[in-house]
Protein backbone atom coordinates (compact mmCIF):
# COMPACT_ATOMS: atom_id res chain seq x y z
CA UNK A 1 0.00 0.00 0.00
CA UNK A 2 2.87 2.38 0.72
CA UNK A 3 4.25 1.75 -2.76
CA UNK A 4 0.96 2.90 -4.32
CA UNK A 5 1.06 6.10 -2.26
CA UNK A 6 4.56 6.90 -3.54
CA UNK A 7 3.87 5.97 -7.17
CA UNK A 8 2.66 9.44 -8.32
CA UNK A 9 5.83 11.04 -6.94
CA UNK A 10 7.96 8.43 -8.70
CA UNK A 11 6.17 9.03 -12.00
CA UNK A 12 6.58 12.78 -11.65
CA UNK A 13 10.29 12.35 -10.98
CA UNK A 14 10.64 10.12 -14.05
CA UNK A 15 8.86 12.59 -16.29
CA UNK A 16 10.68 15.71 -15.07
CA UNK A 17 14.18 14.67 -14.06
CA UNK A 18 15.17 11.89 -16.46
CA UNK A 19 14.64 13.76 -19.75
CA UNK A 20 16.76 16.67 -18.56
CA UNK A 21 19.69 14.33 -17.96
CA UNK A 22 19.63 13.10 -21.56
CA UNK A 23 18.99 16.46 -23.22
CA UNK A 24 21.36 17.48 -25.98
CA UNK A 25 21.88 20.74 -27.82
CA UNK A 26 19.68 21.25 -30.87
CA UNK A 27 20.43 23.59 -33.74
CA UNK A 28 17.18 24.07 -35.65
CA UNK A 29 15.56 27.22 -37.00
CA UNK A 30 11.82 26.55 -37.36
CA UNK A 31 9.60 29.05 -39.17
CA UNK A 32 6.41 30.59 -37.78
CA UNK A 33 4.14 28.07 -39.51
CA UNK A 34 6.03 25.17 -37.91
CA UNK A 35 5.81 26.86 -34.49
CA UNK A 36 2.05 27.41 -34.72
CA UNK A 37 1.48 23.86 -35.96
CA UNK A 38 3.59 22.51 -33.14
CA UNK A 39 1.75 24.57 -30.54
CA UNK A 40 -1.76 23.80 -31.82
CA UNK A 41 -1.38 20.19 -32.99
CA UNK A 42 1.78 18.40 -31.90
CA UNK A 43 2.11 19.56 -28.28
CA UNK A 44 -1.48 18.66 -27.28
CA UNK A 45 -1.09 15.25 -28.93
CA UNK A 46 2.23 14.76 -27.13
CA UNK A 47 0.68 15.73 -23.82
CA UNK A 48 -2.13 13.20 -24.31
CA UNK A 49 0.37 10.52 -25.35
CA UNK A 50 2.46 11.21 -22.25
CA UNK A 51 -0.59 10.94 -19.99
CA UNK A 52 -1.83 7.76 -21.70
CA UNK A 53 1.68 6.30 -21.52
CA UNK A 54 1.92 7.13 -17.82
CA UNK A 55 -1.41 5.41 -17.19
CA UNK A 56 -0.30 2.36 -19.20
CA UNK A 57 2.97 2.34 -17.26
CA UNK A 58 1.12 2.29 -13.94
CA UNK A 59 -1.16 -0.52 -15.11
CA UNK A 60 1.74 -2.58 -16.48
CA UNK A 61 4.08 -1.89 -13.56
CA UNK A 62 3.40 -5.12 -11.61
CA UNK A 63 4.07 -7.21 -14.70
CA UNK A 64 7.15 -5.32 -15.85
CA UNK A 65 8.55 -5.34 -12.31
CA UNK A 66 8.22 -9.11 -12.14
CA UNK A 67 9.94 -9.43 -15.51
CA UNK A 68 12.64 -6.91 -14.55
CA UNK A 69 11.93 -4.45 -17.38
CA UNK A 70 10.66 -1.40 -15.50
CA UNK A 71 13.25 0.98 -16.96
CA UNK A 72 12.50 -0.10 -20.54
CA UNK A 73 8.79 0.30 -19.94
CA UNK A 74 9.26 3.75 -18.37
CA UNK A 75 11.48 4.87 -21.26
CA UNK A 76 9.02 3.74 -23.91
CA UNK A 77 5.72 4.71 -22.30
CA UNK A 78 6.55 7.86 -20.30
CA UNK A 79 9.99 9.30 -20.92
CA UNK A 80 9.99 9.07 -24.72
CA UNK A 81 6.69 10.91 -25.23
CA UNK A 82 7.52 13.31 -22.40
CA UNK A 83 10.85 14.21 -23.95
CA UNK A 84 9.28 14.72 -27.37
CA UNK A 85 6.61 16.95 -25.82
CA UNK A 86 8.52 19.03 -23.27
CA UNK A 87 12.20 18.94 -24.19
CA UNK A 88 12.29 20.62 -27.59
CA UNK A 89 11.92 24.14 -28.87
CA UNK A 90 8.64 25.24 -30.38
CA UNK A 91 8.56 24.02 -33.97
CA UNK A 92 11.70 21.89 -33.65
CA UNK A 93 11.60 18.23 -34.62
CA UNK A 94 14.41 16.89 -32.42
CA UNK A 95 14.25 17.03 -28.60
CA UNK A 96 16.97 18.93 -26.77
CA UNK A 97 17.99 22.42 -25.76
CA UNK A 98 19.01 25.22 -28.09
CA UNK A 99 20.74 27.31 -25.41
CA UNK A 100 19.83 30.47 -27.39
CA UNK A 101 18.27 32.14 -24.35
CA UNK A 102 21.40 31.50 -22.29
CA UNK A 103 23.63 32.83 -25.07
CA UNK A 104 21.51 36.01 -25.33
CA UNK A 105 21.64 36.57 -21.56
CA UNK A 106 25.40 36.03 -21.53
CA UNK A 107 25.87 38.45 -24.45
CA UNK A 108 23.76 41.13 -22.75
CA UNK A 109 25.64 40.66 -19.49
CA UNK A 110 29.00 41.12 -21.18
CA UNK A 111 27.90 44.30 -22.97
CA UNK A 112 26.56 45.99 -19.81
Amino acid sequence: MKLLARLPALLLALVIVAPTVHAQAVDEKPNGFAMVGDLVVARPIGLVMTAVGAAAFVVSLPFTALAGHVSESAETLVLGPGEATFMRCLGCREPGYTYKDKELRDARGQND
